[in-house]
């Protein structure tokens, strides 16, 4: 990748992080319920489970969709329900008192949870899928795929991070259970609003990009070159 190529995809790397996600959205109410130290395992489950899924679309997962776009759409609303179930556990879950915090029932995501939950994240699935069809070089072959999910790694961790600090800033605010019961709704409800751009935000052209890119690295080994798409010639992949 060239110098700007990494700076535009660094850019890209830190805005799809940064802005508000169902990963950002439940940390920052994590670190209200239950405070900055608690959901460090939260925390560093994302961070690790989306490392292993940008390498996986990198390195050809994305050429499955390509050839079964039933899978992602599956997994698209499989994301979608989980992630309404996780809306629902938000909305009835308040911080606990300080004798319930070992047995409660009430505790934040633990780290293996964190990573799992990234496979069925839509957003996530958008980030790794739009950072292949767009930014990455398909002729970079393994060291430009571990490259860019370095890159992108250690641009999400403090990104991610961030948002469990100031949802901890808040433990102020939802002292109470009344106000930690409408915090947490609403939290619940922009979890669901999420929701409703990411199902409809990746088109088939750009998974189909992308899993044409993973096909090349996969067969040829990286040894291919990459033609701009414009609208008279469609993308071709030939041999370098």
């Amino acid at each position: 990748m060239s110098r700007d190529g990494v700076l535009a995809f660094a850019l890209f790397a830190f805005v799809s992080s940064i802005t508000p996600g169902p990963n950002n959205l439940m940390l920052l109410a994590s670190g209200a319920n239950f405070g900055f130290r608690a959901s460090v395992p939260h925390v560093l489950g994302i961070t690790s489970g989306f490392m292993v899924l940008v390498a996986s679309v990198g390195f050809g997962l994305a050429a499955v969709f390509s050839r079964a776009p039933w899978v992602y759409t599956a997994m698209r609303w499989l994301g979608a329900a989980y992630l309404l179930f996780l809306a629902w556990r938000i909305a009835r879950a308040a911080p606990p008192e300080p004798s319930q915090r070992r047995a409660g029932p009430a505790r934040p995501m633990r780290y293996w949870g964190a990573v799992a939950f990234q496979w069925v994240n839509p957003k996530a699935w958008l980030m790794a899928l739009s950072a292949f069809s767009t930014y990455v070089p398909a002729g970079g072959g393994a060291p430009v795929v571990l490259g860019a999910v370095a890159l992108y790694g250690a641009i999400n961790l403090p990104s991610v991070t961030a948002w469990a600090i100031g949802g901890s800033q808040l433990q102020r605010f939802v002292r109470t259970r009344r106000r930690a019961l409408a915090f947490n709704l609403a939290m619940a409800g922009l979890l669901v609003a999420s929701l409703l751009p990411m199902l409809r935000a990746l088109p088939q052209p750009a998974r189909a990009g992308v899993a044409k890119a993973a096909a090349a690295r996969v067969a040829g080994r990286g040894h291919v070159s990459w033609q701009p798409c414009t609208p008279a010639h469609p993308p071709q992949l030939r041999p370098s």
